[in-house]
């Protein structure tokens, strides 16, 4: 079953590649190593929520706002490539979550994007991944996903 297939069976279907608020590609190929610019959770290019984890959010909440992001960095990734079916591995992911001092679940909320990764990659989505929490985002997004994948 390829990665779209994959998608499909789990009723999610990627986006268009998200157009960048900045200066900056969504996705750079060097070799076989493709690394994608940060993805907030837009969807149809609007945020699909705002604020910080602990305050305005909860971890359940910035799970579902991480599979968003995972989504829009697969598109990216596949605009790079033509087709995910060329992805080796996921080798890195980074999560940013913008939340308040006292939250700690930065690595649950990072779990959105791992695992649907995971669901649709299968031992390609495995990957080293760092859960970080910051002060702010961008368009003052909860959550922000970027990935570095080896393509075939």
């Amino acid at each position: 079953m390829t990665p779209e297939q994959k998608l499909e069976e789990l009723g999610l279907k990627l986006p268009e590649v998200p157009a960048p608020v900045a200066a900056y590609v969504p996705a750079v190929r060097t070799g076989d190593l493709v690394y994608t610019s940060g993805q907030v959770p837009l969807v149809d290019g609007k945020l699909a929520r705002t604020g910080k984890l602990g305050a305005d959010l909860t971890t359940e909440e910035g799970v579902e706002m991480a599979r968003i992001c995972a989504l829009n960095a697969l598109a990216a990734l596949k605009s790079e490539v033509g087709d995910l079916s060329k992805v080796v591995r996921i080798v890195k992911v980074v999560v940013f979550v913008a939340s308040e001092p006292s939250f700690t679940d930065q690595p649950k909320v990072g779990n959105g994007a791992s695992e649907l990764f995971g669901q649709v990659l299968g031992e390609a989505g495995k990957h080293a991944r760092s859960a970080v929490g910051v002060a702010s985002l961008p368009l003052d997004a909860p959550v922000e996903v970027e990935l570095i994948a080896e393509v075939g």
